[in-house]
């Protein structure tokens, strides 16, 4: 059986074993893929995989022998679901391998925006602690989170981790979701619209998928109901936030700043407008890049071929034999 990942590098570059994919055929591993390669690349294999390289109608209908696309992440807008039901190909993508790893830099995020514990270690290397008359100092812009208000935009498993570390904290948490009447197990949390969750709210968390409903919902309209002190967090898409809008909001001081894993493109231009922005943290969409989310990742993608070479398919997205 021919097996090809066409763009293996981010989640194995170089300290995790191939060995568990291997022992199921022949793979061959690309460490990135250029669009125009996709087809020629994949060849005769049956088995795809792909975490970021785009498989559009085009390419999958110039993929004779194709019998399966597997997802090597959890959201799936880079392939053409639909496409791939009318070949009979399942779509199986890994849900919930960085949970764990994506709330842990969401916290990351908000406990940078209220320590400033970067800028403060800066300062303090480059001779401002040494020069101060008292024994400490930089007390402006710190603040607790005790009693605070994190708004949740999608309340999946990792939106869930997120809420319960903020309870932790003895925070109020928001969400906004579908179906509220879901969630009825879980105690803590308000559900509200999605502008009272902005309007309400001292951080913003981004955590629902990449739909026609959420593409640029956080627009100027939205970023118009936040508190000047408030802060919005993206572990989620880039193209969740209208670029444009967020960064002059901040400019303006609008609200106080933005935490930012992803971008509307990856990696990014040298025209994106949040670059250099000030009170935009931005990091090179990392969240999900732990060891530990990896390594789940590589072993439950295993699992997902075993079942279909079982006939039963799992995690299905496009509702082919699952």
């Amino acid at each position: 059986m021919e097996m090809v990942i066409l763009d293996g590098f981010t989640l194995n570059p170089g300290d995790l074993s191939w060995k568990p994919l291997e022992e199921l055929g022949h793979l061959t591993v690309y460490d990135r893929t250029p669009t125009e390669e996709v087809v020629q690349r994949v060849g005769n294999a049956e088995i795809v995989m792909t975490n970021k390289t785009k498989l559009t109608k085009e390419a999958i209908a110039q993929m004779p022998r194709l019998r399966y696309i597997g997802e090597l992440a959890t959201g799936f807008d880079n392939i053409d679901i639909k496409a791939a039901a009318e070949r009979n190909v399942p779509v199986c993508n890994v849900p919930g391998y960085s949970t764990h790893s994506v709330a842990q830099l969401t916290w990351a995020f908000i406990l940078e925006l209220t320590y400033h514990t970067a800028r403060r270690s800066a300062e303090v290397h480059a001779g401002a602690w040494s020069r101060s008359k008292d024994f400490c100092f930089g007390h402006e812009g710190l603040f607790e989170l005790q009693g605070k208000t994190l708004g949740l935009v999608g309340l999946g498993q990792i939106g869930t981790a997120v809420a319960n570390i903020a309870l932790a904290f003895g925070m109020n948490v928001l969400a906004v979701v579908r179906d509220p009447s879901k969630y009825a197990n879980l105690m803590g949390i308000d559900f509200v619209s999605r502008e009272a969750c902005f309007e309400r709210s001292d951080f913003i968390s981004l955590h629902c998928p990449l739909t026609e409903d959420t593409r640029q919902m956080v627009n100027k309209a939205l970023i118009a109901q936040m508190k000047p002190s408030s802060y919005i967090i993206n572990t989620g898409r880039g193209a969740l936030i209208q670029e444009e809008d967020l960064a002059a909001a901040l400019r303006a001081k609008q609200i106080a700043g933005a935490a930012l894993d992803v971008l509307s493109t990856e990696p990014p231009s040298t025209g994106n407008p949040l670059i250099g922005v000030p009170n935009c943290l931005i990091t090179p969409h990392i969240a999900w890049g732990t060891r530990e989310a990896r390594l789940r990742l590589l072993h439950e993608s295993v699992r997902n071929i075993q079942a279909f070479l079982n006939g039963k398919p799992q995690h299905v997205v496009n509702g082919v034999g699952g």
